[in-house]
């Protein structure tokens, strides 16, 4: 059943190699891409199952919370299960899950099979990026990386694209069973051709179930908080109140077991690494950044341009178009200049393409999207590699396993406390500039009595009824300002997703030099 290994995994035949971790890319990208793929289609899979708004949001959320807690035990179960066999589970889980999930026949199946993909899949995510360090060495291991982060950050960007030109083409269910034959192949596969350590069941023995327990309590609850407090007006819940509990104390006790613990099943002494601390910062910051947008977008399109998902999928097409001139661009730049220039470039590329929508209008399309989208597409090329690279690249492979898992929990962190905030920010900033227009909106201004009339005499001539013509006009009009606040709004959620990027240049001026060369294996 297993194979005798190399000492050296690196000293495996490079056709072998590189086909392993192609295989193992194709899996990061399906559970990486699944987050974002249903997000320009969730109005067709809420009439295909009489879900309602708030509902619908779970069917992200399940599966994202799921992720956050799984991730970071991926350290270890690698290590008592290999990577091999863990991968091989984990694409059986998530293949088997999504046909679940095109299957489901309600509301409460989607959230649950969700919930179970997400899961069940996890584990191919912070697998991949141990995979690429242990298996390529030098300048093989630049190019290794920057593949990783070029998928890391096109999936969620060309999720929505995809599923919006599926469910246009088909149905929603076939952005679920478009998983089905790659996972077979992948865990068809895998085994073969991935030879990188072996299975230490002993391990089981003594693993930190206490980690564990406190990290899910933690992360779990807060994902809860995160995603309901908007809706259900945060503390004045009581729900709300006992899961923040529930989180800050199992969040407190886990970071104290985590610094005590002889072998926690996440590694928080890895951040004493100035680099994989900053390079788990900039994650953090990417993630924001990558995942907030594409909540952004697609519901401003689809709630002020009123957009069908093949229409948000089309106009969210740029992005990836140029991340993927980006990729060859970036790839020629890493010969010649220093990795934290081109990161810093990033940064500012992906923070000036969020700037760049506020000048936001109810009118705009693809074609004003097209420069903000533009930098963005080429922001997340020019940072996400070097940060990947800054970050594992700063630790000896020993130590790689957990913290890889800590490195991708950020990222995804990042975007769940993220889109909470804009989430946040949508419902009061809503209500702020709503009032503001109102109080300028009155019946007794020229202009406002002009449009009144305008609509009033419309109405009349086509209904013939004066008066329900007054009270349609009456509406039309706070439809109107609705609508106005509700642009308003979305330019404050791009513009404080701007300055978030100005916390990641300002770190990446306390990094050290990006290495592509492990450090030794006693590096602290």
């Amino acid at each position: 059943m297993t194979a005798t290994l190399p000492l050296d995994p690196a000293s495996q035949p490079v056709k072998q190699r590189v086909f392993a971790f192609a295989l193992m890319c194709l899996g990061f990208f399906m559970a990486t891409l699944d987050i974002q793929i249903v997000a320009s289609s969730l109005k067709d899979i809420g009439g295909g199952l009489s879900a309602s708004q708030d509902e619908l949001s779970w069917v992200q959320t399940s599966y994202l919370i799921a992720e956050i807690i799984v991730i970071p035990m991926s350290g270890w179960l690698s290590k008592v299960f290999s990577t091999r066999w863990l991968f091989v589970a984990s694409a059986v889980g998530f293949t088997v899950t999504s046909m679940l999930c095109g299957m489901a026949w309600d509301i409460n199946s989607m959230i649950l099979f969700r919930g179970l993909q997400g899961a069940l899949g996890a584990a191919m995510i912070p697998t991949v990026f141990t995979t690429a360090f242990v298996l390529f060495p030098g300048k093989q291991r630049l190019i290794a990386s920057t593949t990783i982060g070029a998928l890391a950050s096109l999936a969620p960007a060309v999720g929505p694209v995809i599923g919006g030109w599926i469910t246009s083409q088909w149905s929603w269910h076939w952005l679920f069973y478009l998983n089905v034959v790659p996972g077979i192949a992948v865990a068809a596969l895998v085994p073969k051709y991935v030879h990188i350590d072996e299975p230490d069941l002993k391990l089981l023995k003594k693993g930190d179930y206490l980690g564990i327990l406190l990290m899910s309590g933690f992360l779990g609850c807060l994902e809860y908080v995160l995603e309901e407090g908007p809706r259900k007006n945060w503390f004045g819940d009581d729900v709300i109140v006992f899961c923040a509990w529930i989180s800050g104390i199992c969040g407190f006790l886990f970071l104290v077991h985590a610094f005590t613990a002889k072998d926690p099943v996440v590694d928080l002494r890895a951040l004493v690494v100035r680099n994989f601390a900053i390079g788990s910062l900039l994650s953090f910051v990417t993630g924001i950044g990558i995942f907030v947008s594409v909540f952004l977008t697609p519901v401003f399109l689809s709630r002020v341009r009123g957009f069908d998902s093949l229409e948000i999928g089309i106009a969210l097409l740029s992005v990836g178009c140029f991340q993927l001139l980006a990729l060859v661009v970036y790839g020629f730049a890493t010969r010649f200049v220093d990795m934290r220039i081109l990161l810093v470039f990033g940064l500012v590329c992906f923070g000036a393409g969020c700037y760049f929508y506020t000048p936001l209008t109810h009118d705009w399309g693809w074609q004003e999207l097209l420069l903000p989208q533009a930098l963005r597409g080429i922001g997340q090329q020019f940072a996400v590699p070097p940060i990947v690279t800054m970050a594992l690249g700063s630790l000896p492979q020993s130590r790689l396993k957990s913290a890889s898992g800590l490195f991708n929990l950020m990222r995804n962190l990042g975007g769940a406390i993220g889109i909470a905030v804009s989430a946040t920010m949508l419902n009061d900033r809503l209500n702020l500039h709503y009032l503001r227009l109102n109080e300028t909106v009155t019946v007794g201004r020229p202009e406002v009595q002009g449009l009144l009339a305008r609509s009033s005499d419309h109405l009349a001539s086509v209904a013939g009824d004066a008066l329900n013509a007054s009270r349609a006009g009456l509406a039309n009009l706070h439809a109107l300002v609705m609508r106005e606040a509700l642009v308003l709004t979305f330019a404050d959620c791009f513009y404080v997703l701007a300055l978030c990027f100005l916390v990641g240049i300002v770190s990446v001026i306390f990094s050290r030099p990006i290495a592509s060369a492990p450090p030794s294996s006693d590096a602290h």
